[in-house]
Order: C-alpha cells, then structure tokens, then sequence
C-alpha cells in the first residue's frame, strides 16, 4: 500500500494553473519536523518536500498562505517517468491539530 499522511507548514505554493483537460492543479513545498521512535531510539526528522494537489483541493489549497500547519494524506510517486525523486501527491486535506 502507498499512503502516506503528514503534518507539515506549507513552505512555498505556486499560483493555480490548469491541465490542459482543465484540471485544476497547484505544486507546493511543505516542510515536516517531528520526533519519532526508531529501534527504541528517539531520532529528530526534518524534511522539505514536494507536493501536488488536482481538482477540489488544488482550490482549497490554492489561497492558503505560506506557513500555515496543514495534514495532508496523499501517495508518493515519481516526479517524471524514471525519476529517484518523489513526489507527495495529496488526495485529501485533513484537520490540522
């Protein structure tokens, strides 16, 4: 299974644009910071990452300022055909604590 929820601020949001099927579509960087038990260890985990938002919540997304504590749950996939590089693709906006 591919799902991931996470809490994060939106760090950066580019304006709202359309696929050519006139999906509405909005890319964004959010930033996490948590503590987490690995092993029986406490390990700090801080991360930027990228994130894409279509349709209902791309509009939701698309006027929320920079710094704002959102909850996301989404799947990661590749940024383009082939690519290391993984992209949070949000599917649904939670509540944020």
């Amino acid at each position: 299974m591919n799902q991931v929820e996470l809490a994060a601020n939106l760090l950066e949001i580019q304006p709202l644009r359309h696929t050519p099927a006139g999906l509405p579509v909005v890319r964004l960087q959010m930033t996490h910071e948590s503590r987490v038990i690995e092993a029986g260890l406490s390990r700090q985990v801080s991360m930027t990452l990228k994130a894409v938002a279509l349709g209902d919540i791309a509009l939701q997304l698309a006027n929320t300022p920079v710094g704002t504590a959102i909850r996301v749950v989404g799947f990661l996939a590749p940024q383009r055909q082939g690519s290391d590089r993984l992209v949070l693709h949000i599917q649904q906006l939670v509540q944020a604590n």
